[in-house]
């Protein structure tokens, strides 16, 4: 099972995906039983399933736009990981007021990420994030298209 549509993962296959590619003995299990994933494994792949993105396609760029709603430009990781893998990350913390009771909580709290694997003709060099009112765009550069090579001539010479 692939967890990408047109080249790009989504969050639920891509979350899908990773519980499924969980090694035996992950879990730590001495006795060889088979355990669930990780605490930390569970989080990410949630992370992932619950942190919109758009990407878009541009003539000379991509663009990757994700809400990072209450996140300052400190608390935002962009990261490239094996050569072609985009990483956004952060975390949102509860506001802690000692005088403050919360009646009611609605608003998503925790780890935010997303994971998008770039195409081949992504700039890996001339990568740039703006954080703008709680929206991240990072873009991503196109490598300029590769020059077609002209047909050699080879100059025949009568013997």
């Amino acid at each position: 099972m692939e967890g990408r549509v047109f080249g790009l993962e989504t969050p639920l296959m891509t979350a899908l995906q990773h519980l499924l590619d969980i090694p035996d003995g992950e879990g730590g299990n001495a006795g060889g039983e088979k355990q669930g994933p990780t605490r930390a494994y569970v989080r990410d792949a949630r992370a992932m399933a619950a942190t919109p993105a758009d990407v878009k396609e541009l003539p000379g760029a991509y663009a990757f736009v994700v809400d990072m709603p209450g996140l300052g430009s400190g608390d935002i990781k962009v990261q490239v990981e094996d050569e072609r893998v985009l990483v956004i990350s952060g975390e949102r913390r509860r506001e802690e007021k000692e005088d403050a009771k919360y009646l009611r909580m609605e608003r998503r709290m925790g780890k935010l990420m997303r994971k998008f694997v770039l195409p081949e003709n992504a700039d890996m060099e001339k990568i740039s994030a703006v954080c703008r009112d709680g929206v991240l765009t990072v873009s991503v550069e196109k490598l300029p298209p590769p020059e077609s090579k002209k047909p050699r001539t080879i100059q025949v010479q009568v013997a």
